[in-house]
């Protein structure tokens, strides 16, 4: 399905003509809210062909922002979708502009109609090649959701067929598992054992148990024999989570592994080689622990030949509505509701949270939120998201703060009188003194 989005009537009527003659399902939007309207309604939208200048919006200097600004919101809810850009001002700059935001292509106004069509099946082609490789590849991106993760699945991408360790670094539920199981995914050990293993929970004086297995009678209460996590993991990758909480007698332990590729199992001289693929997480600073003597600097250079960092969820507020979508989708799936999605206040709402429980604590929130609205409605409000254990970001800027800049400060403003009106976009921007298109552009350039 391809979404035509332009003000002028004739164009959309003569572009729906072509298009269909073509074989392609069509549907017409005039303006840029009804063109989002439809991307976050409508999953089956495949390509947009969208104009740069809206007269709805009275533009006089025909600089294509309106159609940036489009271009950027589609982007968010769908970034799998690529965006031909049609316009009749059509410089080299603007051109280059939409590129950058992540425009597909670029045609102005006439058009050829055999050179639209090349294009459009062009983009069609690549998205589908794309869609496949994922798919062979198992890259994970079914549960990895986020356009702002890119660069990290590019390096997944790279490193994931290598045996090189990997060290995944990021505060707690930020999706560290996730990572670790698309690398071992698009790695050649795929279709071996993924072994995970929660360091934190492994006592010191059962390590080498857990970690290597034991023979019937090596100690107390060994009645039978133990297989270990690296024998279980043989052929395939063993991720060690929270590898910053290891004791240092541990750490000996699991460096003359990573080192040697041997190990001995409790009770048993006979020394065994390892054949997996380590992959380590923590949320600790390791770095900082090393300059403390509290984590080995050799153990630490030995797991950090790559080092991938997930940021945190307030600084990737641009994924929220994608992500929010996912857990939408999967929570009304698992229990046998109607599909219910969010309303564009609520994810403005979220967008001012500060998440420190990150991702994990979305995904809470947003269940919770499904099961206590109202269920003769389908739509999600601001109000059913706000709670009392869920309290809106702390102001970042204050006009006491001598270091504030005004950016700041109108960032402060908004995010506060979202809080104060529980999302409601309408009465904030009556209060600020704004149109609500102003108000959608602010918030955006804010990243609220």
């Amino acid at each position: 399905m391809v979404l035509v989005v332009d003000d002028d009537k004739s164009i959309r009527l003569s572009l729906k003509l072509i298009l269909e003659r073509n074989e392609f399902e069509v549907v017409l939007a005039e303006e840029p809210h009804a063109a989002i309207q439809v991307i976050r309604d409508n999953p089956a939208v495949e390509l947009v062909l969208m104009d740069m200048n809206y007269n709805i919006y009275r533009t006089s200097s025909n600089d294509g922002e309106e159609g940036l600004t489009l271009l950027k919101q589609i982007k968010v809810f769908r970034p799998d979708v690529p965006c031909i850009l049609m316009t009749a001002w059509g410089t080299i700059d603007l051109a280059v502009r939409g590129m950058r935001a992540g425009a597909f292509d670029f045609i102005t106004k006439p058009w050829d109609n055999g050179v639209l069509l090349e294009r459009i099946q062009t983009a069609r082609t690549l998205k589908g090649r794309v869609s496949s490789s994922a798919d062979k590849k198992g890259d994970g991106s079914g549960t990895i959701i986020g356009s702002s993760l890119a660069g990290i699945l590019s390096t997944i991408s790279r490193v994931a067929p290598t045996n090189a360790p990997v060290l995944i670094t990021g505060e707690s539920g930020t999706g560290k598992e996730l990572i670790a199981e698309a690398i071992h995914r698009q790695s050649k050990r795929a279709n071996g054992p993924f072994v995970k293993v929660n360091l934190g929970g492994i006592s010191s004086t059962l390590f080498e148990s857990e970690m290597f297995g034991h023979k019937k009678g090596s100690f107390t209460d060994a009645k039978t024999d133990r297989i270990g996590r690296f024998e279980l993991a043989k052929g395939g990758t063993i991720f060690l989570d929270e590898i910053g909480e290891l004791s240092l007698a541990s750490q000996v332990k699991l460096l003359r592994v990573l080192q040697d590729q041997t190990y001995e199992v409790l009770g048993d001289s006979h020394t065994r080689r390892t054949d997996v693929r380590v992959v380590c997480a923590t949320n600790a600073d390791l770095q900082a622990m090393v300059k403390e003597h509290t984590f080995r600097e050799d153990l630490f250079y030995r797991i950090n030949l790559i080092n991938l960092r997930l940021p945190p969820l307030r600084e990737r507020r641009e994924d929220i509505p994608l992500l929010v979508e996912h857990f939408l989708r999967e929570a009304c799936l698992a229990n046998n509701v109607p599909v219910v999605t969010a309303s564009y206040e609520a994810i403005a709402y979220l967008q001012t949270l500060p998440f420190p429980g990150n991702i994990r604590e979305l995904k809470n929130l947003v269940e919770r939120a499904l099961l206590m609205h109202d269920p003769k409605s389908d739509k999600l409000t601001a109000a059913d998201f706000a709670a009392p254990s869920h309290p809106a970001a702390v102001p970042s800027a204050s006009p006491e703060d001598p270091a504030a800049t005004l950016d700041d400060l109108e960032r402060t403003a908004i995010a506060a009188c979202i809080q104060k009106h529980s999302g409601n976009l309408s009465l904030v921007a009556k209060e600020l003194g704004i149109s609500r298109g102003a108000l959608y552009r602010k918030i955006e350039k804010h990243g609220l």
